[in-house]
């Protein structure tokens, strides 16, 4: 026997086809064979042969049914293939008799074959799979009815995965162009599956056709924005920056050809200061050797816009590309390494044979920094491990990473150490946003806006963005509502940004007795500071112990302390006065996960400085 769902409802025995019978009898089939060896109940089959309500005879007509299939199939055979049980109706069909489970089955081996870095062996094993596929779409026959139409669309969505999945595997092993046109048709049925279209789009870089791979990504980017109101994924982005960067070649070619191209985001309009930590990381980066730099401070600092800014000004250093990877996604949990390899492979150029383990791209990954000059920024970097084997080993290339926290693990490197801008800085970058005149309007309401967001750029950046969409709300009503420390932090949300949640990411990467600790010592620095000796006091532990505990922190960039050379009896540290709301915001939840009234231990944090 051989079963056929892929296409029309079809049985043959013996290379015979076999009479389905009236179309009852064959939704009750095709309802069986799409749960091949497992119970169907019969209220299932009911709802699918009668949906708009079943006859009171329902029951013994369904017996009817299953008794002629149970005819129809060879003798001997078919009184064994659907048997009866307490869950319904179940028809045993072996893997060679059902294409579904055939289907399935090449699909697995397929996917197997490409977790050992076979892809040969993968694209074969996945055409294998798509050619059981007739020329018509799966039970097309029977798709009046919703369960069979339900099951249906189940199919078509496996098979463009497998189709995706197959696409990639011939791109990577240099045979793009067998995908072309497939992947033309399937996007212009499916106009809003991604991945499809930077398969197409992959496919016809690799074949030469730069410019329409383009075209299909600015179809894309226009069809989003008109029907969804939406941008292309950062991915998809990514690619075309690096369809857009290099020259049209095969996979294989483009193996040791250096990037030439820039995948950085832009540079923002409203920096402002940080002269000289620009003119450290510029002389750092741009000297005749490579080169690692870390950018490190609290969150909301302004770490990336520094990064970013350099990598704009560094255009002529580094002839051989700029590239920017996040080293997190979208939900600030951390890419795997191998995650983060496979971009910046993708943006430079950098193909290894097949998809290599760890070791080996990055070994390949080394090989390639060796022999150009590009600069390479990882940016939000969650701890030392996500990074090694990325960093250049030898070279003239630079990798320049921000990071909240120190990565002290790392090393040689050079530091640059980022603290919240002085006021003036501050107040420039909120004129920057709601427009000189207003500033000067009222000066020192703007200096209190300012102080409350503890000159932190993300949080002044918020606030202007605020203030810019609310024009009638006076500057000091808005400081007014910033020094209300129970509400500070929400007041500081601008549409989709949040200054809540950045610190929340930050807050996440500390271990649960770092968590303790600061949130201990968050009510001492409200009072613009804490010493050892208060350490001692308020965590009720001796010094050494309060000693790394603090130290701890430092590390992890929760806790600030002074850059020169001082003895730990005699430094005054410090918490960011918004990760200080924070963390009393954290202890003051109840029970109930409501956030309570500022505090810890009862005490209130008084506007500083932080």
């Amino acid at each position: 026997m051989y079963f056929s769902l892929l296409g029309p409802l079809s049985a043959e025995a013996g290379g015979v086809p076999l009479p389905l019978g009236p179309r009852k009898q064959r939704l009750v089939l095709a309802t069986l064979l799409s749960r091949p060896n497992t119970p169907v109940p019969v209220d299932v089959l009911t709802d699918v042969v009668w949906p708009e309500g079943p006859p009171r005879t329902a029951r013994k007509n369904l017996q009817v049914y299953v008794s002629a299939a149970r005819s129809l199939f060879a003798p001997g055979d078919g009184g064994d293939r659907v048997v009866h049980g307490c869950g319904g109706y179940r028809l045993r069909v072996e893997e060679n008799e059902l294409d579904t489970l055939r289907f399935r089955a090449l699909a697995r081996a397929g996917r197997a074959a490409g977790e050992r870095g076979d892809l040969r062996t993968t694209a074969r094993l996945l055409r294998e799979a798509l050619d059981l596929w007739g020329e018509r779409p799966p039970l097309h026959d029977l798709r009046d009815s919703a369960g069979v139409a339900e099951e249906a669309e189940r199919l078509e969505a496996r098979c463009l995965t497998v189709y995706e999945d197959w696409a990639e595997a011939e791109i990577e092993t240099g045979r793009a162009a067998v995908a072309v046109d497939g992947l033309r048709d399937l996007v212009e049925r499916h106009p809003f599956r991604e991945r499809l279209r930077a398969a197409w789009m992959n496919s016809l870089h690799q074949t030469g056709r730069q410019a329409e791979a383009l075209a299909v990504y600015d179809d894309y980017r226009q069809l989003l924005a008109r029907e969804l109101g939406l941008e292309p994924s950062p991915a998809m982005a990514a690619l075309y920056r690096s369809v857009l960067g290099r020259r049209p070649a095969s996979r294989s070619a483009t193996a040791g050809s250096a990037a030439s191209g820039v995948s950085l985001p832009a540079d923002s309009r409203h920096f402002t200061g940080r002269e000289d930590e620009l003119a450290r990381l510029l002389d750092v980066s741009g000297g005749p050797e490579g080169a690692v730099l870390i950018v490190s401070g609290p969150a909301g600092v302004g770490k990336s816009a520094v990064a970013v800014r350099a990598a704009h000004l560094l255009a002529d250093r580094f002839p051989d590309g700029r590239v920017h990877v996040r080293a997190r996604r979208e939900d600030g949990t951390p890419r795997t390494r191998a995650d983060v390899l496979d971009e910046l492979g993708r943006l430079c150029g950098v193909a290894g044979p097949g998809r290599p383990d760890v070791t080996e791209a990055e070994n390949t990954w080394q090989n390639w920094l060796s022999e150009h000059r590009a600069l390479i920024v990882l940016d939000d970097v969650a701890d030392e491990a996500s990074v090694r084997g990325l960093l250049p080993r030898s070279g003239r290339s630079s990798v320049l990473l921000t990071a909240r926290g120190q990565l002290a693990g790392l090393a040689p490197v050079h530091r640059v150490a980022l603290a919240a801008p002085e006021d003036g800085e501050a107040l420039e970058l909120l004129g920057r946003l709601i427009g000189t005149d207003r500033l000067c309007s009222d000066p020192a309401a703007a200096l209190r806006v300012v102080r409350a967001c503890g000159a932190l750029p993300l949080a002044v950046v918020v606030s202007g963005m605020r203030l810019a969409v609310l024009r009638h709300l006076p500057l000091a009503e808005y400081a007014a509502r910033l020094d209300d420390t129970p509400s500070a932090l929400d007041e500081l949300v601008a549409g989709d940004v949040s200054v809540r949640s950045r610190i929340s990411a930050g807050w996440q990467d500390l271990n649960a007795e770092d968590r303790r600790a600061l949130t201990r010592l968050a009510v001492l620095a409200g009072d613009g500071g804490f010493t050892l000796e208060r350490a001692m006091e308020a965590l009720g532990c001796p010094e050494r112990e309060a000693i790394r505990s603090v130290e701890s922190l430092i590390g992890s960039g929760a806790v600030t302390s002074p850059p020169g050379e001082v003895t730990a009896h005699a430094v005054r540290y410090e918490v960011p006065r918004l990760l200080c709301l924070y963390a009393a915001e954290h202890a003051g939840a109840d029970s109930s996960g409501r956030r309570a009234p500022l505090g810890f231990r009862e005490a209130a944090l008084p506007l500083s400085r932080g």
